[in-house]
């Protein structure tokens, strides 16, 4: 093996596969001389690999663990084993965005024979204990790549009034919030900040168009997620606003709290809200301008429950406002 490189590589595969080697071992296995071999083994060292020497006649090399972790040298059945599992990780919020950050490094160098034996792993071997939709790994790791390279991407989304649409972003940042993934991206239709489940998500498509990035409108993206989340398994309680504002007026109004409402054909703007109890569901239209009208829809016990706070409210100011 004449490329010191290529040699290098395969001499730190071989030192991770067994716990030691013998001096002759090695240099049958690589077909090196003894001069050759020692100087291969100083180039690890030189690269931040622990590999000591064990003195003697034939003398020995073993790879030691170290005070940091040097880049590691996988085969394949080993990279994809640890592909599945980062991915299992990153999708059941398990290490959430370190699992997504290593995942990311790894499957980008995986050729495309290795991420389609991943992906059928993933697909037939499904981990007990799930809840919910499930989040496609292949969508957390293209659009992990899509954020960190700033690349607008195209999709479909279905909301939580069950409509499909196609969506086209900039995506910014993944937050995971319990066992959802979220995206965090400046919607280019709506040209407004938006959040999307990634488990609501279909078609993606990496447009290839990138641009520079955009400044949030708040510093943590995760208050994106909280003023929008209207998950049905975290908040039993799901409505949708009517409101008789444009959305650049409740914009103006609410803030981030916003972040999720879209113009409805009247005219005005529909703002979805939800919580785990009556006292989160009224927090959100209790901001709602005095001026301002509005209707509600949503589930049975949502409505059922605003309406039923609303008599008990009328009732109990019916003294005061004669």
């Amino acid at each position: 093996m004449a490329d010191p490189t290529a040699r290098a590589l395969r001499l730190l595969s071989l030192l991770q596969t067994h716990r030691s080697w013998s001096g002759r071992e090695l240099r049958e296995r690589l077909s090196v001389s003894a001069r050759t071999l020692r100087r291969d083994v100083d180039r690890l060292r030189e690269l931040g690999y622990e590999v000591s020497a064990r003195p003697g006649l034939d003398g020995g090399y073993r790879l030691e663990a170290g005070g940091r972790l040097p880049p590691l040298l996988l085969d394949d059945d080993e990279a994809v084993a640890i592909a599945v599992g980062l991915r299992v990780a990153a999708v059941q919020g398990l290490g959430e965005h370190t699992a997504l950050s290593a995942l990311v490094k790894l499957e980008q160098m995986l050729a495309p024979h290795l991420r389609r034996r991943v992906s059928a792993l993933q697909e037939y071997a499904v981990p007990a204990g799930g809840r919910g939709r499930a989040v496609d790994p292949d969508v957390v790791a293209e659009l992990a790549l899509a954020c960190r390279d700033h690349e607008r991407v195209r999709f479909r989304y279905v909301t939580a009034l069950d409509v499909e649409a196609s969506r086209h972003v900039e995506p910014h940042t993944l937050v995971s919030n319990g066992p959802r993934w979220y995206l965090v991206c400046w919607d280019l239709d709506r040209e407004d900040w938006r959040t999307f489940r990634l488990d609501r998500l279909s078609g993606l498509l990496r447009t290839g168009v990138r641009t520079a990035p955009r400044e949030l409108p708040v510093d943590d993206p995760s208050e994106l997620i909280l003023a929008t989340d209207t998950d049905s398994q975290s908040y039993p309680l799901e409505a949708v606003v009517h409101l008789d504002m444009s959305p650049e007026e409740m914009r103006k109004h609410f803030g981030v709290w916003s972040t999720g409402a879209t113009p409805n054909e009247a005219g005005g703007t529909d703002w979805p809200v939800a919580g785990g109890s009556l006292a989160d569901l009224v927090y959100g239209p209790a901001w709602i301008p005095p001026d301002a009208s509005w209707t509600v829809s949503g589930t049975e016990e949502a409505v059922g429950a605003l309406a039923g706070f609303g008599r008990r409210l009328t009732e109990a100011t019916a003294d005061a406002v004669k």
